[in-house]
């Protein structure tokens, strides 16, 4: 992610509203995004400070260095870099050499060892080279680390285009809250929300979606502000994963004297990086929703199956049932989840969940050959049916009628 020295160029107030700048596709950024791509490549298996070094005759006499630092920035982050291999850690050399404290070019009376002379005892006590020696003095440094895999295959408009969401990313390091307002994609949504360890609220909108506040870094109720900041400027990207959402954010970047309101929404041309979830978490959610298709699906019958299309709240984390089947006539909604994993922790948080939730529309599949007997389940709200070999969709039907709402 972009350091606040890399990203406070390019935010701009008007009156009461935050900006941020987009960096242009034009033909003068398409080639140095191309140039730069290509220098990173061309320093794989090299140390980093070959790179910086080239990097520095790269831009010699340019005035738009923050902009290239930055795209390097992104390039960094999404490459590999490891320590090289060394005949001993560079900690224990070090120990090895300091142990009898400095050591000088040329003797003299009270250091009659110089530098070379211990340089050499070491290097024949662990029988290798002296270049070996001063190669690992100082591996451990990230400057000394090689490029071991340069990340993404970048594309010039690829590179611009991340480096734009990035911008945008940052300028939440200033933010004491977010709002927003979400009518799609809820799981990938609050999987994010779950990884990057965000504090929110949430509540369902009406008709539908869910309208959400987070907590941001520079809240009165965040105290580790630079590690939440990052968490939460990373978050981003997990809104550009739905078709439809937007976000207000409060910021208060170090250059302007007020808070200001900052906006985005789907219609902000970019796309998220982050990874999708499936249509499917499972083989028996994926044979599930196509048999039912297959014997009920456009008119033929009187449920409509849909995936994950609810939410329901509790408190600081959340359960998204895999299917609703609503009435076509009446509109009545039953929610189905399907059991059919059967590790001990996974079932213990899973059933933990529904009777939180308190939902008497809920309907549990269960797998008989998951380690759940029916007592354990005797107590949770709307109902229970077990299958063999599959779900029988004429009995989950009569059961969605018994308890939808």
């Amino acid at each position: 992610m972009l350091t606040s020295e890399l990203i406070r160029p390019y935010l701009r107030r008007r009156g009461d509203r935050l900006y941020v700048t987009q960096l242009r596709e034009t033909d003068h950024w398409q080639q140095t995004a191309a140039d730069l791509i290509a220098l990173f490549h061309q320093h794989r298996t090299q140390p980093q400070r070959a790179f910086e070094a080239a990097l520095t005759n790269y831009e010699a006499d340019r005035t738009d260095y923050n902009i290239i630092r930055g795209l390097v920035k992104v390039l960094k982050d999404n490459a590999d870099f490891a320590p090289p291999f060394t005949p001993i850690a560079p900690p224990e050399l070090r120990e090895r050499l300091f142990a009898d404290g400095p050591a000088f070019a040329t003797r003299d009376l009270f250091h009659p060892q110089t530098r070379a002379d211990r340089i050499a005892a070491v290097a024949a006590e662990l029988n290798v080279s002296l270049a070996q020696i001063e190669a690992t003095l100082f591996a451990d440094r990230p400057s000394e680390y090689l490029l071991t895999d340069p990340g993404p295959d970048w594309t010039p408009i690829a590179l611009i285009a991340r480096y734009n969401l990035e911008r945008l990313r940052a300028a939440l390091y200033w933010s004491d809250a977010m709002e927003v307002e979400i009518h799609d994609n809820y799981k990938d949504f609050w999987r994010y929300l779950k990884l990057f360890k965000l504090m929110f609220w949430a509540q369902p909108l009406t008709p539908s979606g869910y309208h959400v506040q987070l907590d941001g870094p520079i809240s009165p109720f965040v105290k580790a502000t630079t590690r939440y900041g990052r968490q939460f400027a990373a978050f981003l990207p997990a809104l550009f994963l739905s078709d439809r959402w937007q976000m207000t954010a409060t910021v208060r970047p170090p250059q302007f004297d007020q808070t200001l309101e900052y906006r985005l929404d789907h219609t902000t041309p970019l796309q998220s990086h982050f990874r999708a979830s499936g249509d499917y978490d499972s083989r028996l959610e994926a044979d599930f929703a196509a048999e039912f298709a297959d014997k009920f699906g456009d008119k033929r019958g009187q449920w409509l199956l849909t995936r994950e299309d609810e939410v329901l709240l509790l408190g600081d984390t959340v359960m998204i049932p895999d299917f609703a089947l609503t009435h076509k006539r009446d509109g009545r909604r039953a929610l189905i989840e399907i059991v059919g994993f059967w590790h001990p922790e996974y079932l213990r948080r899973k059933i933990a969940k529904v009777r939180a939730a308190q939902c008497h529309n809920l309907l549990l599949l269960v797998y008989e050959r998951v380690n759940l007997a029916s007592e354990k389940l005797r107590d949770v709200p709307g109902e229970v049916l077990y299958f063999a070999g599959k779900p029988v969709l004429k009995d989950v039907l009569a059961a969605a009628d018994r308890i939808a709402e």
